[in-house]
């Protein structure tokens, strides 16, 4: 979400869609409020510094991880401050162990990416700390049913060998698709043991669906802009198999392509509106004058796929194109309510 202002970003969160409130990250506040840093600061015996060049492992916790772990216990505080009482699902997101290890560098400076046995400890210190974090989040709203967002944007680089190397000249070798599997399988697993469920959201092309519906997920989120035929049978599939999409087809910020990082959620029920996190795109007001508009396309996927339109509503979840954090303040609670808007249209009027 854009701004400073915690307590605003959650009066948002939990008013604008109020069947589905979410733990806003704000990373315009600097280190440890971004998206990185505030999974780094949840991880467990793992601790990292801000370097010129972006997040490093180091030896102890120091100033930076205490600053993201307080970031994120105030908007905790304030999260359980507006949602007293509260009952029903409550969305959270973590960055994804693949992510995290092309974002994160070690010691010599190399993404964590190229060490294997560095990406274990990483998965297994995320896996715990997330743990730690849901049984928080169960103190503190007992009435929630989480919903947790695996934020992995960095997935299919990872996948096909994109990652770029500290010097720039070459990319880290593409990791082998059943460690990947196996290491997003766990996470998963932790979070549905704690008794969350799980979306993995990936605001860049060609999302892996099969890879993510075989790892476990119950639902994937991607730009909608983005898709293309190739994915077709693997959305089909998907749909079949009741994974939720979570179709991000309203523009994520309101003026121009804008680019940030930090996420956002929504909801409303079936069909409603949820989240992205990463980059916003696309431009402002007037994809927002038509919700009816905003999810033709989605329409025009389920015919094309020969899906039944009364199935639109179970399957489909409304949200951002990605995260609200390069928008306006004002923007950013209008898209939300929007998603609500054309995701009430897949319900009221499926064909």
């Amino acid at each position: 979400m854009p701004g400073d202002d915690v307590r605003e970003a959650v009066r948002v969160a939990v008013e604008a869609v109020p069947t589905l409130p979410f733990l806003p990250e704000l990373p315009a506040r600097g280190p440890g409020a971004d998206m990185i840093g505030r999974t780094l600061g949840m991880l467990v015996e793992l601790y990292a510094r801000v370097e010129p060049s972006g997040w490093r492992f180091g030896d102890r916790p120091g100033r930076d991880t205490r600053r993201a772990r307080a970031f994120l216990a105030q908007d905790l505080d304030t999260l359980e401050e507006f949602t007293q009482g509260y009952e029903g699902p409550l969305k959270v997101q973590v960055v994804g162990p693949w992510t995290l290890a092309a974002s994160v560098e070690l010691r010599g400076g190399e993404a964590a990416l190229s060490d294997p046995g560095a990406c274990r400890d990483l998965t297994a210190s995320l896996t715990e700390g997330l743990r730690l974090h849901l049984a928080d989040l169960a103190r503190r709203v007992p009435g929630a049913r989480p919903v947790l967002q695996l934020d992995e944007p960095s997935l299919t680089a990872v996948l096909l060998g994109r990652i770029r190397s500290a010097s720039g000249y070459r990319t880290h070798r593409a990791v082998d698709r059943a460690v990947v599997e196996g290491a997003l399988r766990e996470v998963v697993e932790t979070a549905r043991a704690a008794g969350a469920a799980v979306i993995a959201h990936s605001c860049a092309p060609a999302v892996p669906f099969a890879l993510l519906r075989r790892a476990g997920v119950s639902g994937v989120s991607f730009d909608f802009s983005l898709l293309t035929e190739r994915e077709w049978d693997a959305i089909g599939e998907a749909v079949e198999a009741g994974t939720v999409l979570l179709a991000g087809v309203v523009p994520g910020t309101d003026a121009g392509t804008g680019a940030a990082g930090g996420s956002a959620a929504a909801g409303g029920g079936p069909g409603a509106a949820a989240s992205g996190t990463g980059r916003g795109s696309g431009t402002g007001s007037t994809a927002l004058s038509d919700p009816a508009g905003s999810v033709s396309g989605v329409r025009s996927l389920w015919r094309g796929l020969g899906l039944s339109p009364g199935t639109l509503a179970e399957s489909v979840v409304v949200t951002p194109a990605c995260g609200l954090a390069g928008a306006s303040p004002g923007y950013a609670r209008a898209a939300l309510t929007h998603c609500a808007k054309a995701a009430r249209t897949l319900v009221d009027d499926p064909e």
